[in-house]
């Protein structure tokens, strides 16, 4: 994706292509996110404080302690 944080399309677009998200840490207002390949292994690490991306991220992305 790039050094520039992903928007909310940019991650629709990586889903699509059927690639993953993973919230791997944050507290209220923050999250701390990977970006996956479709086998699971990471490919970039991003953080957000804009609430619609946390939403998004909560909608679609697992949490890495569900992946074990």
């Amino acid at each position: 994706m790039g050094t520039r944080a992903p928007t909310i399309r940019d991650l629709e677009r990586w889903l699509q292509f059927g690639a993953g998200l993973r919230i791997v840490g944050g507290r209220d207002g923050h999250a701390v996110y990977e970006l996956c390949t479709c086998t699971g292994e990471t490919v970039e690490r991003h953080e957000s404080d804009d609430p619609a991306l946390i939403d998004f991220l909560i909608a679609r992305a697992g949490p890495e302690s569900d992946e074990g």
